[in-house]
């Protein structure tokens, strides 16, 4: 996995980052929020048990279910109350600090500076609408900063994909006593229960298991600076998907992005194995 660009799971987690959303969006006419949001978590625990086998075996991961749990609610709550852009710009304001927070170097300032202003330049946040769901939403942007630190912390650890695992299934039975009664219309139309499984693999599986690719190979700091590519790739999958055609102001956010990641430099990044292997070998 070590010879596979970064950029490619980021790609990837931010392809699927957006299709799940969509699809509770959708749901959400038939299946209350909190339904949709335990169909999500349940039936990508159900996978991870299927593919990984892998149980609770620690207090980090006990952890990170719970936070998975907490951030996904508040995330659904705001979504089901804001729109989509709205919610997500307030989340990247916890990336962005996170991404601040590592830099070292005036080269990293500059390109968290790119970034940073790309993303600013694609979100759009219209200050309209209930003020229960700006809390969610603020909620839901600090949510997301410990969920980069506790995943991060699993995947430097190894056994990452594992850990997520065990931590899903954490997740949806803390959210099964308040969620799962609302999931009841889904039992009833395989067609709203087929779409509840595809929002768990799309939002709760290949993302959050292309993070852990990630998070195994780069700082804390550098992952939440990579998340700012997601904007920019929404703004290719609407294009590619749905046939919108990006903006100048659009193009420009995309260039701004690109290269503020072009320009960052990884500082202490982490060894592969071909890099053990020389360090055991003597060689540079």
């Amino acid at each position: 996995m070590n010879r596979i660009p970064v950029l490619v799971p980021i790609v990837v987690s931010a392809v699927f980052h957006y299709l799940g959303p969509a699809l509770a969006v959708l749901l959400f006419a038939h299946v209350p929020a909190p339904g949709v949001l335990w169909l999500r978590i349940a039936s990508a625990a159900l996978v991870f048990a299927l593919w990984r086998r892998a149980w609770v075996r620690s207090g980090a991961t006990v952890a990170l279910g719970v936070v998975l749990a907490a951030m996904n609610t508040v995330f659904y709550l705001a979504i089901a109350r804001l729109p989509l852009s709205t919610v997500g710009a307030i989340e990247f304001l916890g990336v962005i600090a996170l991404a601040a927070a590592g830099v070292r170097t005036r080269r990293n300032a500059a390109a968290l500076g790119l970034a940073a202003a790309g993303v600013a330049v694609l979100t759009e946040v219209r200050l309209a609408g209930q003020p229960l769901g700006f809390a969610f939403a603020f909620a839901n942007c600090a949510l997301f900063m410990v969920y980069i630190w506790l995943g991060h912390r699993i995947a430097g650890e190894g056994g990452g994909i594992d850990r997520l695992a065990g931590a899903m299934l954490v997740a949806a039975v803390v959210t099964a006593p308040f969620c799962a009664p609302a999931a009841a219309p889904a039992f009833a139309h395989p067609v709203w229960l087929a779409a509840g499984i595809g929002v768990g693999v799309c939002s709760s599986v290949v993302p959050y298991v292309a993070d852990q690719l990630v998070m195994a190979r780069v700082s804390r700091p550098t992952f939440a600076l990579l998340l700012s590519a997601l904007p920019a790739s929404a703004t290719v999958i609407g294009l590619v998907v749905l046939g919108q055609l990006p903006n100048t102001r659009d193009l420009l956010g995309i260039g701004l992005v690109v290269a503020g990641l072009a320009l960052h430099q990884e500082r202490g990044r982490l060894p592969d194995r071909d890099d053990r292997l020389r360090a055991l070998r003597g060689q540079p």
